[in-house]
């Protein structure tokens, strides 16, 4: 079977859920149901890897520390680009070579999501321009000062307008299983839900 390569952003102040919500989703995915293909990769159709700014352990939300898997001068090529939010994206709108990484993976990406204010940092590249996007509660009118061009979208929690934005923290596990159904089917996303115990909206 061909993975896709699901790529997370994770940096200082990364919220936890953020990204371990999609992580969990993408990597207990299978194409064949049941416990026992949870126990090796073979019916796997993702290969989910973490991305750093720098090597080294990452200090998250509530002190979680996180040993990345790259960081962004050896990541591998991503299908599937994940740029999740927390306190930590606020001193990352004006980080250049953060930018510059989403932007270059985004261009090469088949699908680029977000999660809460993972939203800004699409937005300050202009992934977001004149599209339809959403984002945290907190964070709405930011998303539009940031861009005037983007069709904020209050209470909406995944929208898809080529590139797809999800609402707050736990909305980033929504966003992952559209993502799967979208990829894979509807049947999987189902069974993976059963399987982790997710009630899908």
């Amino acid at each position: 079977m061909e993975r896709r390569n699901v790529g997370i952003l994770i940096f200082p102040g990364v919220e936890v859920l953020d990204f371990a919500g999609p992580y969990e989703v993408f990597s207990r995915t299978r194409t064949v149901a049941g416990m026992a293909s949870r126990r090796d990769e073979a019916s796997a159709p993702f290969r989910v890897v973490t991305v750093a700014p720098d090597p080294g352990v990452i200090a998250a939300t509530g002190g979680l520390r996180i040993v990345p898997d790259c960081s962004y001068g050896d990541s591998p090529e991503l299908d599937v680009l994940v740029v999740p939010g927390g306190f930590g994206t606020r001193p990352l709108l004006e980080d250049a070579a953060t930018l510059g990484w989403i932007g270059d993976r985004a261009g090469r990406a088949e699908l680029v999501t977000s999660v809460c204010t993972g939203a800004l940092l699409l937005a300050k590249v202009g992934l977001l321009a004149g599209r339809r996007a959403t984002t945290h509660h907190g964070s709405l009118a930011a998303l539009g000062e940031l861009d005037p061009t983007i069709d904020v979208r209050p209470g909406e929690r995944v929208v898809d307008d080529g590139v797809i934005s999800s609402a707050g923290v736990a909305a980033g596990m929504d966003m992952a299983f559209y993502v799967v159904e979208k990829l894979v089917g509807a049947d999987v996303a189902d069974e993976t839900a059963r399987y982790i115990e997710y009630p899908r909206p």
